[in-house]
């Protein structure tokens, strides 16, 4: 399963660029209670849950861990720049595959694969 919910408010937030306060502001509530879910003291209400996943842009299902696939709103875009943003998407998860697989060989001591150009 994924991440707790008090971590991906903090992950979300931070990625977004925002600090409590601010995000505090933008729910209409207190910095205090902000700090209070990432701090894992107190859940936000179900209300408050379905605030916070809308101003992220996620599912509540992604903030409570419940999956750990986000939602990309291609609202406004055309079915081409769709097809890209999947091109990219793709591209950066063989990337990823392509890292990790490095990074387990580096680990076992096996060597780096060689440039050949």
């Amino acid at each position: 399963m994924g991440q707790a919910l008090n971590d991906n408010i903090r992950q979300l937030r931070t990625l977004r660029g925002i600090n409590q306060v601010e995000f505090a502001a933008h729910l209409g509530v207190t910095k205090q209670c902000v700090s209070n879910w990432e701090n894992d003291n107190v859940l936000p209400s179900v209300e408050m849950l379905v605030r916070i996943a809308d101003f992220f842009r996620v599912s509540t299902d992604f903030l409570l861990g419940r999956v750990n696939t986000a939602a990309l709103d291609v609202s406004g875009l055309t079915s081409q720049q769709v097809v890209h943003l999947n091109m990219i998407a793709e591209d950066l998860r063989a990337t990823n595959r392509q890292y990790s697989d490095l990074l387990n060989r580096m680990r076992k001591g096996q060597n780096a694969p060689q440039d050949r150009s």
